[in-house]
């Protein structure tokens, strides 16, 4: 059953989508995860008091689980009257108070200031295929559209892959229209979707909450990437913020070529791990396999010590090889600090890098074992020959990017 459009435009037809939704009949499509992946996420923003609006709701159970943990006030819009017709049916005994209109987001009928929450999960995905000036205008009208039915205070939730397009419209249209801007990062969705794909890897998923405010005198944008969503950082500018998404999503796809292959027969691969706002990396993560298997095991973190990146076993190509020969892991991270940088203590290093370290794990790494962290240089630099040291030992280092 053929159900993908043969132009990506069709992506905003409506005739697409009645076909689409005649021929899943009553299996649920998704987009980006379901309710459980993205609860925690959504209940920081939606509480049982809102009246939300869902727009572009397709045959999603999302709007279902919202009601059955208590928020009633819920009213469902899809240009498909295919879909609207379903789940009308799908719904009527169980959640009677649940409402699905057959509308256009970009003219909604709706008064203004009717809603205190809109929620937009793949919707702007489908309707800003890509960034021409005809695609643009139309996804203006929708936002129009958000901001005119929007009450002040509301959020306007949108869950999206932000393709590059997509991110360089949208944060500085919410920014100049007054809107408290925050992006987190989805990583329960990220690793479900993973979970669910043939070769374990997935698109990073982010949630944008736009909040309506009068005019502020200075903007305010955040940012949330950690696993930790409690972790929000606040930044300058709109470039600060759609930089920090970026470098994210450069880094998801060296992560995904990682966990799909082994580079043992290649050179290592680098990251810069940045706060966002940060001008100096927080930290640089090489990442080199060998052949094995060794008894010592797949996987392993070495964190060097700050001030100690200079020297050979840890600058040079070279030096970081012979570690990992003599670690006897498939794969090793080298994690160096920055002399710019303050750190706390080694806990909250190992807190710091925890999820980064983890998303660079192979695929055959289970999810029940343990990744080692290994910290002592001295241990493992008195078994490596001393004439390995003869190059002089540098003091700082430039270590490369690679997207």
């Amino acid at each position: 059953m053929n159900l993908l459009p043969k132009s990506h435009k069709e992506f905003r037809e409506t005739e697409y989508w009645n076909r689409f939704f005649k021929q899943r009949g009553k299996n649920n499509f998704e987009w980006y995860g379901e309710y459980l992946e993205l609860a925690e996420l959504l209940h920081k923003y939606v509480k049982p008091t809102d009246e939300v609006l869902m727009v572009g709701c397709g045959n999603s159970s999302l709007s279902a689980s919202l009601y059955d943990v208590g928020i009633r006030k819920v009213t469902n819009i899809d240009i498909s009257e295919v879909v609207i017709k379903q789940m009308k049916n799908l719904h009527r005994s169980q959640r009677p108070d649940m409402e699905f209109l057959q509308m256009d987001a970009t003219q909604m009928t709706f008064e203004d200031g009717k809603f205190s929450v809109i929620l937009d999960k793949g919707t702007l995905d489908a309707l800003m295929t890509d960034g021409s000036a005809e695609t643009l205008a139309i996804v203006q009208k929708y936002w129009a559209e958000v901001a005119r039915t929007l009450r002040l205070g509301g959020r306007y939730i949108c869950i999206s892959l932000l393709q590059q397009h997509i991110l360089e419209a949208i944060v500085p249209h919410f920014a100049e229209e007054n809107f408290m801007l925050r992006v987190n990062r989805c990583h329960e969705a990220e690793q479900k979707s993973a979970e669910n794909s043939k070769d374990g890897t997935a698109m990073p998923v982010f949630m944008v909450i736009a909040t309506k405010f009068k005019p502020m005198p200075k903007k305010i944008l955040e940012v949330s990437l950690s696993v930790d969503i409690g972790q929000i950082q606040r930044v300058e500018s709109e470039q600060e913020l759609t930089e920090a998404i970026r470098s994210a999503q450069k880094a998801a796809m060296v992560v995904s070529g990682l966990h799909r292959l082994s580079i043992a027969d290649h050179n290592e691969v680098s990251l810069d791990l940045y706060r966002p706002g940060d001008q100096i990396p927080r930290y640089t993560i090489f990442v080199l396999d060998q052949k094995g298997p060794f008894g010592t095991g797949k996987y392993a973190c070495f964190i060097v010590p700050q001030g100690r990146e200079g020297e050979w076993l840890f600058f040079t190509p070279e030096g970081r090889r012979r570690l990992l020969e003599n670690v006897k892991y498939n794969r090793l991270a080298i994690v160096t600090m920055h002399r710019q940088q303050k750190y706390l203590s080694w806990d909250d290093v190992k807190d710091e890098l925890s999820a980064s370290v983890q998303n660079l794990a192979p695929a055959d790494l289970k999810s029940n074992e343990m990744i080692p962290y290994l910290h002592n240089p001295f241990l493992i630099t008195r078994q490596i020959r001393l004439d390995n040291f003869a190059t002089p030992s540098l003091t700082s280092a430039t270590c490369p990017w690679l997207p």
